[in-house]
């Protein structure tokens, strides 16, 4: 939990710098619809033919990969809170609609970032209304649904916070008893052959070769 916690930091600390160059985004969007012919219908999604075939020139390059690379760690970031635990209805619904609103084919028009977000009043009323409201609230929207993800995750008891892919690690225990048991059980044989030998030394032999039978007195038996 802590590790995903410290990566959701990271990503804000990024979308910090990103909102810093709001106006060099909304900028290279603009040059890519005009030079796309698009200019009527909103930005409803980023696509990649816009920075290979619409993208004129780095400064707006590097812009729309900032928030390419956002929306790519976010989604990534999913994923790992959904290692994390099984979940509850709550937080699987809240990281179902992060996982809905990062895809690639979601349409981003109709969102809106509302207080205390203020990306959307950063933009004028036509801007905001009719083109590019909907894809600056994007990743605002998706940080609140996280941060709510983990407040619901972290009121739940350890046992659900453990990772889904670690039962394995319960079983350990169990595990480690079977060697000792094994080892246990295999000294009941020496012991037995052991004693099997020693009675069986005690035995008399045959007569071997080379040694002198038992005396015997003269005229008798013994």
């Amino acid at each position: 939990m802590n590790e995903a916690k410290g990566s959701l930091r990271s990503i804000e600390q990024k979308y910090k710098l990103f909102q810093q160059q709001q106006f060099t985004f909304i900028a290279a969007l603009e040059h890519c619809r005009e030079n796309a012919h698009d200019k009527i219908r909103p930005i409803s999604s980023i696509e990649q033919s816009y920075m290979e075939h619409h993208c004129s020139n780095a400064t707006d390059r590097r812009a729309l990969h900032m928030f390419l690379d956002l929306c790519a760690e976010l989604s990534r970031l999913c994923l790992r809170f959904e290692a994390l635990h099984a979940g509850t209805p709550v937080t699987n619904s809240l990281l179902d609609k992060c996982k809905t609103l990062v895809s690639q084919s979601n349409d981003l028009s109709s969102l809106r970032a509302k207080y205390p977000h203020d990306v959307v009043n950063h933009l004028s009323c036509d801007e905001a209304r009719n083109h590019y409201g909907g894809v600056v609230s994007l990743i605002p929207l998706v940080l609140d649904l996280m941060k709510e993800w983990i407040a619901h995750s972290e009121k739940l008891p350890r046992k659900v916070q453990q990772h889904v892919s670690e039962p394995w690690k319960r079983q350990e225990p169990a595990a480690a008893a079977q060697p000792s048991q094994t080892r246990g059980a295999r000294r009941w044989p020496r012991k037995r052959q052991c004693r099997q030998l020693t009675k069986d030394s005690l035995r008399p032999r045959g007569k071997d070769k080379g040694s002198k039978p038992p005396w015997r007195p003269p005229g008798g038996k013994l």
